[in-house]
């Protein structure tokens, strides 16, 4: 019976996430990149076990991999972004606050999966859910935390360091940075009050399955200075709720 398309997301990042967790801890080749950046032999892997999953569900599907770039026919209108491993320093460095991500545009479907929790935050574009050990719950979002991710990895317009010296950012929030897309996932699960990150977001494979999930679950989801999302300046801005959405608003405009 064929998979529906969320399962589809399911299944091809649980498939990445196991070559992420089987590979850790262990000696990798560096892939150099531009800009500095970097991929290693894990991240590769593993989008080749994703596309493998893709290909066998959805051959006529366009794909663009963070690794491989851009592959299959274009016609139907559906492109599936894939990012392997989130978090590539992160886990180069044996620091395990990686994801792997799988979204398709523009359904809104998408799949994160975190390789050591075995957590999989999920959407089918209408609901957002997280599955740990077989079962699925709800994704519901809470400011209570007061804990704010920012991404400090550029490029961006404005150092977003400059938003955590604005005067009345630590009097609310205390700021925190895992440079990966759990970051945006633990907003949709109540374990942030917050992201934010000043760099662009549109049709990246980065961002486009936590964005997925975050809006299917009720957060509030601009770009960084509240504007509808990729319009005006770049940037993104997810929040738990409104009332945190507006504070950081103010704040990240009063520091620009």
């Amino acid at each position: 019976m064929p998979l529906n398309d969320h399962e589809v997301a399911i299944a091809a990042a649980t498939a990445g996430a196991a070559v992420v967790r089987g590979r850790y801890g262990t000696d990798m080749d560096r892939v150099a990149k531009s800009g500095g950046d970097f991929a290693t032999e894990a991240d590769i892997a593993a989008e080749q076990a994703i596309l493998a999953v893709l290909r066998d569900h959805r051959p006529a599907d366009a794909v663009t991999g963070e690794e491989s770039g851009s592959s299959g026919p274009d016609t139907s209108g559906r492109r599936w972004l894939v990012d392997p491993l989130c978090g590539t320093l992160n886990y180069a460095v044996r620091n395990p606050l990686v994801a792997v991500n799988v979204a398709l545009s523009p359904t809104g479907v998408a799949a994160s999966a975190d390789p050591f929790s075995g957590e999989i935050f999920w959407t089918d574009g209408i609901s957002a859910l997280v599955r740990a050990d077989g079962r699925d719950r709800r994704l519901r979002p809470s400011p209570d935390s007061a804990l704010v991710d920012v991404n400090l990895d550029p490029p961006f317009p404005r150092h977003p360091a400059l938003l955590l010296s604005a005067p009345g950012f630590t009097g609310r929030f205390r700021p925190r940075v895992l440079s990966t897309t759990l970051a945006l996932l633990w907003v949709a699960a109540g374990r942030r009050a917050a992201y934010v990150t000043y760099g662009p977001v549109s049709e990246n494979v980065h961002f486009a399955a936590g964005i997925a999930v975050c809006e299917a679950a009720g957060c509030v989801v601009t770009g960084v200075q509240g504007q509808p999302l990729h319009s005006g300046p770049e940037g993104l801005l997810v929040a738990a709720d409104r009332s945190t959405h507006e504070a950081l608003v103010s704040l990240v405009r009063a520091a620009w």
